[in-house]
């Protein structure tokens, strides 16, 4: 088979792969945001220790939720993972919720 054969049924077969994907509609965000974009009025939350790092992850969450960059069930899934990183920072153990909260971090793509 001469290669310009190979290469031109090499094409046609990676179009016709291409006509199968379907794209994924984007979670819209609340009335009145700006799709994708950080309100002005966002604040990080303040403070030190687990419960700070817990509280700045939850907010980071809740604005990408907002924002309709992370959709709901993402959303409430790392939510709830963050639960037991609440129970461990409560319990004073805060090198273990910090571990939580970066295994969380990581879990859903953020660092």
């Amino acid at each position: 088979m001469p290669r310009a054969s190979i290469i031109a049924a090499a094409l046609a077969c990676l179009a016709l792969a291409a006509c199968n994907q379907t794209a994924a509609t984007p979670p819209s965000p609340p009335p009145g945001a700006a799709p994708g974009v950080t309100p002005s009025t966002f604040r990080m939350p303040e403070g030190a220790g687990c419960a700070a790092e817990i509280a700045q992850f939850k907010a980071v969450l809740k604005n990408d939720a907002d924002t309709g960059n992370v959709g709901q069930s993402v959303y409430s899934r790392a939510t709830a993972d963050l639960g037991r990183a609440e129970s461990a920072c409560a319990a004073g153990r805060d090198g273990e919720a910090r571990s939580l909260v970066a295994s969380t971090k990581t879990r859903y793509g953020y660092r």
